[in-house]
C-alpha cells in the first residue's frame, strides 16, 4: 500500500514538473474591480494552501526514499516556486484593493470637507438670517416707538391747539363782555345824566311856580 501511494505521488509530481517545464508563464492578471481583486486574492490563497498541502505530502514521501535530503530539497524548491506564483497572483490584487481603499478614504475625506463647508455655509446662512430677522424686529420696534411718540406729539399739539382756541374764545368773550359792560355803563351814565337834568329842570320849574310874587 505504501509503495502504491509513493508511486502515485511520484507520478503526480513528475506530471507537475513536466507541465511546469513545458508551459509558458502566463501574464499575471490585473483586476479592474474590487470583485475581481477579491476573487484573485482568493485564488492566490488557494494556491498557497494547495502548495503547503503538497509540500507536506512530498515531505512525508521523501522519508521513504533513499536520497531523502535531495528529495526534500527538490520539494522545498517546488514549494518555494509555487509560493512565489501565488504571491505574484496576489500582489496586483492586493495593490488594487489598497489603492481602492486609499481612493475611498480620499473620497471620504473630500466628502467630509464638502460636508463641513456646507455645514459652515448653512450655519452662516442661518446666522445671517437670524441677524436679519433680529434687525427687522428691532426696526419694527423702533418704528412702533416712533409712531407712538409721533402720535403723542400730535396729540399734545392738538391739545395745545384746542387749548389755545379755547383761550382765544375766552379772551374774545371777555373782551366782548368788557365792551358790552362799558357800553352799558356809558348808557347808564347818560341815562343818569338825563334823569338828573330832568330832575333839576323839574325842580326849577316847581320852584318857579311855588315862589310868591313880591
Amino acid at each position: 500500500m505504501m509503495y502504491i501511494r509513493c508511486f502515485l505521488l511520484a507520478a503526480l509530481l513528475l506530471g507537475s514538473i513536466a507541465r511546469a517545464e513545458t508551459s509558458t508563464p502566463e501574464a499575471v492578471p490585473v483586476p479592474q474591480t474590487k470583485e475581481e481583486a477579491d476573487a484573485q486574492r482568493a485564488r492566490a490563497s488557494q494556491m498557497k494552501h494547495e502548495a503547503d498541502q503538497r509540500f507536506a505530502a512530498e515531505q512525508d514521501a521523501c522519508y521513504d526514499k533513499f536520497l531523502v535530503n535531495d528529495c526534500l530539497a527538490d520539494a522545498k524548491k517546488r514549494h518555494t516556486q509555487a509560493t512565489i506564483e501565488a504571491r505574484k497572483l496576489d500582489a496586483p490584487a492586493r495593490d488594487f484593493l489598497r489603492e481602492a481603499r486609499r481612493a475611498e478614504l480620499d473620497a471620504e475625506d473630500v466628502q467630509r470637507q464638502a460636508d463641513r463647508v456646507k455645514r459652515d455655509a448653512d450655519q452662516q446662512e442661518k446666522a445671517e438670517a437670524f441677524r436679519i430677522r433680529e434687525a427687522e424686529k428691532a426696526t419694527e420696534r423702533e418704528k412702533k416707538i416712533a409712531d407712538k411718540e409721533a402720535k403723542a406729539v400730535k396729540g399734545r399739539e392738538q391739545a395745545a391747539a384746542e387749548e389755545a382756541k379755547r383761550q382765544a374764545k375766552l379772551e374774545k368773550r371777555a373782551k366782548d363782555d368788557a365792551k358790552r359792560a362799558e357800553k352799558r355803563a356809558k348808557e347808564e351814565a347818560k341815562r343818569a345824566e338825563k334823569e338828573a337834568a330832568r330832575a333839576e329842570a323839574s325842580s326849577k320849574k316847581e320852584s318857579a311856580t311855588t315862589t310868591p310874587a313880591p
